[in-house]
């Protein structure tokens, strides 16, 4: 399927690898189209229960604030993510992965509508260190899209500009994401949010 970016949330891949899932859903009319599209941008916003939509999901995501407590509530600009994988935690994010909501756009026309939350690894909150606690480094980014064309809807996860952070000072943390980082693009990511963009378009009822 072609790239879904209405909004221009997706940056091009210009390094590293890229990783895509998507799911689509064909509905009679477009009125079932744009309710299927309404119910599955709640599901994409409340980041907290992503585990309730997608049950095989292999990591728990946590809405925080800047200093990293917990906030729930809807996704918004300038929030940060926390991130529990299976496997050793990384130290300088205190046992979490860390990204930061930096931007969510949406757009709307006659045929088309669509919702978009990019993210990308930050260091962790009340931390002095630049580097991200993640295992991809800072110019990678996750977009995650809801789409309504007509009567079609799609969810889809765009990774893009992935690569390995190996940068930190720890040498426990070099190796730690060097795997998990090599894991994550051959299998985590993929498998993760192909479950995900499954269970956004499950419709309740």
């Amino acid at each position: 399927m072609d790239e879904k970016n209405y909004t221009g949330a997706v940056p091009e891949n210009y390094r590293g690898d890229s990783i895509t899932a998507e799911c689509f859903r064909e509905f009679e009319n477009t009125d079932a189209a744009r309710a299927c599209f309404r119910e599955s941008a709640m599901k994409l916003m409340d980041v907290d229960h992503w585990h309730e939509w997608a049950t095989e999901m292999l990591g728990r995501f946590v809405i925080s604030d800047v200093f990293g407590n917990p906030v729930g509530g809807t996704a918004r600009e300038g929030l940060l993510i926390r991130i529990n994988i299976p496997g050793p935690g990384s130290s300088s994010g205190k046992g979490y992965d860390w990204v930061r909501i930096e931007e969510i756009a949406r757009m709307a026309s006659g045929t088309v509508e669509s919702l978009a939350m990019r993210v990308r690894p930050v260091s962790a909150p009340g931390s002095d260190e630049k580097e991200p606690a993640h295992f991809y480094d800072s110019q990678s980014t996750s977009t995650f899209t809801l789409t309504r064309e007509n009567a079609v809807v799609t969810a889809a996860i765009y990774d893009r500009n992935i690569v390995s952070n190996t940068t930190p000072e720890s040498l426990i943390d070099k190796l730690r994401n060097a795997i998990a980082g090599f894991f994550g693009k051959k299998a985590f990511s993929k498998i993760q949010w192909q479950v995900l963009v499954e269970g956004l378009l499950k419709v309740r009822g």
